[in-house]
């Protein structure tokens, strides 16, 4: 009877404890958090709350606990957690334990997970049997899920970047799920039962770089591309085809502007948000809300607007679209006229040197446009814009899907101007009358899934046609048969390009991809009685191998490219040719850790009229938390100047050209060279309880060789000739980024500028350049009801200090400037409304301070005397203007 008594308890134990270990539950759940003293806090609250086990992440802000379902729920856990101070998916922390923990601690409390869709993770077991959540991106996190499942035992795996799921089939005899997605985990890939170690996720390839805080389930909205380089543009991982094989990294779509953690370059990535707050009309009037760029009128004549970088004009900057070279040579001075605002589906702007898989013009940064593609709903949208100063201009833009690899892009624009303005009473126009004709048609193929074969077509044109000058000037009338002065310019510009990537099978990290582009543009212009005819005809041509060495933490490209340039200008009555073939070789290396990333880089281009020139370039990044990350940078560039196109702000005067020749090849000057440095410092952190991020940084351009254009010598003339000492440029900035509320965005900014170089007559600062700048943006948006509607406002002010100007003592007094502008701050502000998303209205203003320079044209009166010169602006020349608009998706 003992005996029996005994076997029973034995078997009535060992059932008790069956029963117990099969209630052990393991979940995951979202919990808010900050520093490290969160992670104890919110630990040791879930073990004291009856967890098993806790491990909650910062990067992911999740929390994994063990716990037994018999004695205690997660709800219970959850609310123990919040009852310390931590929001979470169920529980939201009482305000007056919130406001008491230690700074450090105090995380974003908006949005709020309890709004936050998370019902992809809540219904795990609403999934098919085998079936679970896995996040990736790509089809290197494709292959780099499958190969794990199967090490661990599957038969099969089969794994969705759609649906962020893997379907697994395996012997339970052998194996289990849980193994299986433990083993997905350890090699990088979050999963509903096990987070991957944070080190582990850090090493994978920027393009497996998927978002942390997403419910799972969700796929991400990142289209990737972080070190904006060519290679990515067509040798993407097969992960990059889900979304489109041009794609370089933009943000995430509801973000206005970020800058990239993960690039080693000073990299701002500009969404469409951004876009949208102001007119932004072309991409000239694409950087009003951005901070970095300077963006000014040329002169006073031909309405047209110049960037500048880190102190220096817009021809230092290498311009893009598509990764392929946009605005340059004979296009400089108009080209940002000539890409309409709502194309543009991102810019990617980098500081400094960029890859030198990208070429060698680039000096002091690069400024990469990328059109509208499809993403994954077919999308025509209408735009249509007028202002008070006679400017109408209507948009279409239509994404759609033809088959199920192949998309298109279809873009449309036409503007123009019909209101003679003369806001000043001086006889000149202020802004030129026309219209611009604008069309672009783009054809992608992405399979890389299957084939690994992706590839992309684009087609464009433009006609650009001004008349300005005076209000009285008969444009239909030739310049001889009249007295009044014209000014009349007639542009045209076709491109049509192709981009193909094939990635090897079985090695998404390996690729080739291979890009071509055909240009031709042309001026036809006078200003008064001076003609400026030009025509460039461009082939570009660049080759990229990608792969690593070893494994991903150590990655190269290396490649081939070819660019031919052919000139023809006439000024005047004199002609000027020539012909540019330049042949180059690169390599680049990346070098990945847990912490740093370095890319190191070299290219040696053969120019048949400025011989070899070799450009290293080297970008380091280093986090020394996630929060607190430095980059360096330094890097060489060479560029031909034109020097007849890149000054034509200055052919509205009667200064005469005069070129000092060195027996260079190329108007016989020399070619441009200079080395430029930079280091950033990029910290994150909390401001009265609100996340902020404070950037400063601080870039060096020194020049060996420079053609200077000098104003000084007289005001009768502009001379052109080579460095023949130092040219140096500083750069300073410092941007704070801020919510101080929900929904309400702030930008400040000051920026410091020290340009100077050797003239003729000694070592002075560069003319139109202010040293000090300001900037201060806002913006706010109130929340959307259920039909998506909601308000927005934006206002930027930015303050423009001291410029030194062009020496015009030799002038009679009533022809003089003086050697030093006013400084003066201007105003634009914007209010819209979305009625829904297919219904958008939009009212603003620009130069709300109505500030103007006096007297933008000298001798305005006389414009065929020797004193005339519209090229002296400063300033704004148009008081304040007030714009409408329209737009309407289907």
């Amino acid at each position: 009877m003992k005996t029996l008594l005994k076997s029973v308890l034995i078997i009535s134990l060992f059932f008790t404890q069956l029963l117990n270990a099969q209630t052990i539950t393991e979940s995951t759940f979202k919990v808010k958090g900050e520093c490290g003293m969160c992670k104890d806090r919110i630990e040791t609250t879930a073990k004291s709350a009856g967890a098993a086990s806790a491990n909650w992440n910062a990067n992911t802000q999740t929390l994994s606990v063990k716990y037994d379902a018999a004695r205690v729920t997660g709800d219970t856990i959850l609310k123990k957690v919040a009852e310390v101070g931590h929001d979470n998916e169920k529980y939201t922390a009482p305000d007056s334990v919130y406001s008491n923990l230690p700074g450090c601690c105090l995380y974003e409390r908006t949005p709020s997970f309890l709004t936050t869709n998370i019902e992809p993770q809540a219904s795990v077991s609403a999934l098919p049997a085998n079936t679970f959540f896995v996040k990736g991106n790509c089809g290197s996190c494709k292959a780099r899920i499958e190969k794990a499942a199967k090490d661990a035992g599957a038969t099969t795996a089969d794994w969705n970047s759609e649906t962020q799921t893997v379907v697994l089939n395996f012997d339970p005899s052998k194996t289990s799920s849980d193994i299986i997605l433990q083993k997905i985990a350890e090699a990088g890939h979050d999963n509903e039962k096990f987070l991957a170690k944070d080190s582990v996720y850090n090493a994978l390839p920027a393009c497996c770089l998927y978002d942390r805080e997403l419910a799972f389930g969700v796929k991400s909205d990142l289209v990737h591309s972080d070190e904006q380089q060519a290679p990515k543009d067509f040798t993407q991982h097969k992960d990059h085809i889900d979304h489109d094989i041009d794609g370089v990294l933009i943000t995430k779509k509801e973000e206005a502007t970020s800058l990239s953690r993960k690039s080693a370059g000073l990299t701002f990535n500009i969404g469409q948000k951004e876009l949208l707050k102001a007119a932004c009309c072309n991409l000239s009037e694409s950087f009003e809300t951005n901070a970095t760029v300077d963006v000014s009128f040329s002169n006073a004549v031909s309405g047209t607007k110049q960037l500048k970088m880190l102190g220096l004009d817009q021809k230092y900057t290498s311009l893009t679209r598509e990764l392929l070279p946009s605005i340059r040579g004979l296009a400089s001075p108009y080209g940002l006229n000539l890409i309409p605002g709502r194309w543009i589906g991102g810019i990617q702007l980098t500081k400094g040197g960029s890859t030198v898989t990208n070429g060698y013009e680039s000096i002091t940064g690069q400024i990469n446009t990328e059109f509208l593609k499809f993403q994954t709903t077919p999308e025509t949208a209408l735009n249509f814009f007028g202002d008070v100063n006679g400017r109408f201009e209507t948009n279409i833009t239509s994404t759609s899907a033809l088959t199920g690899q192949w998309n298109q892009t279809v873009l449309l624009h036409g503007n123009a101007t019909v209101a003679k303005m003369d806001t000043n009473d001086d006889g000149f126009l202020d802004q030129p009358t026309g219209n611009q004709i604008n069309a672009a048609y783009l054809l992608n193929y992405n399979d890389l899934e299957n084939s690994g074969l992706g590839t992309h077509f684009g087609i464009s044109f433009v006609k650009d046609q001004r008349h300005g000058g005076q209000k009285d000037y008969d444009r239909h009338t030739d310049q001889s048969q009249q007295s009044f002065y014209g000014i009349g310019i007639d542009l045209a510009k076709f491109d049509i390009w192709n981009k193909t990537g094939y990635v090897f099978e079985g090695k998404p990290y390996q690729s080739i991809g291979w890009m071509n582009q055909y240009s031709h543009h042309e001026q036809d212009s006078f200003f008064g009685n001076r003609n400026y005819l030009g025509k460039q005809s461009t082939f570009y041509s660049n080759l990229i191998f990608e792969s690593i060495l070893g494994n991903t933490n150590h990655k190269y490209k290396a490649g081939a490219s070819f660019l031919f340039d052919k000139f023809d200008e006439v000024y005047l009555q004199e002609g000027y040719s020539r012909t540019e073939t330049v042949p180059g070789l690169f390599l680049e290396y990346t070098l990945t850790g847990e912490k740093y990333t370095l890319v190191a880089g070299a290219r040696a281009d053969f120019h048949n009229l400025a011989g070899t020139q070799f450009t290293p370039r080297v970008n380091f990044k280093y986090d020394f938390t996630p929060k607190t990350i430095l980059r360096l940078s330094a890097g060489r560039g060479f560029r031909t100047a034109n020097v007849f196109a890149e000054n034509q702000q200055y052919f509205a005067s009667n200064r005469q050209i005069e070129i000092l020749g060195n027996g260079g090849k190329i108007y016989d000057l020399k070619p441009e060279t200079a080395w430029n440095y930079g280091a950033s410092l990029q910290q994150e952190f909390n401001l009265f309880s609100r996340k902020a991020t404070l950037v400063a940084d601080f870039f060096r351009t020194d020049f060996q060789n420079q053609v200077l254009t000098d104003l000084d010598v007289s005001p009768q003339k502009i001379v052109f000739y080579n460095l023949n000492g130092k040219s140096f440029a500083n750069s300073f900035q410092t941007q704070l980024d801020f919510s101080p509320a929900k929904n309400l965005d702030l930008r400040l900014a000051y920026k410091y500028y020290d340009v100077q170089a050797d003239y003729l007559e000694g070592r002075r600062n560069i003319p139109f350049m202010a040293k000090n700048r300001g900037f201060f943006n806002a913006s706010y948006s109130t929340a959307a009801n259920e039909k998506k509607a909601f308000w927005a406002f934006d206002t930027t002010l930015q303050y423009v200090g001291k410029q030194d100007l062009p020496n015009l003592s030799s002038n009679p007094a009533q022809f003089q400037l003086a050697r030093r502008s006013d400084p003066f701050m201007t105003l634009n502000a914007q209010i819209s409304r979305d009625f829904s998303e297919n219904i958008r209205v939009y009212v603003g203003g620009e130069n709300l301070t109505s500030f103007t320079q006096d007297n933008p044209i000298i001798d305005a009166s006389n414009p065929f005397g020797n004193y005339f010169d519209g090229g002296m602006v400063y300033a704004p020349i148009m008081p304040a203007n007030f714009y409408l608009g329209l737009d309407l998706k289907f």
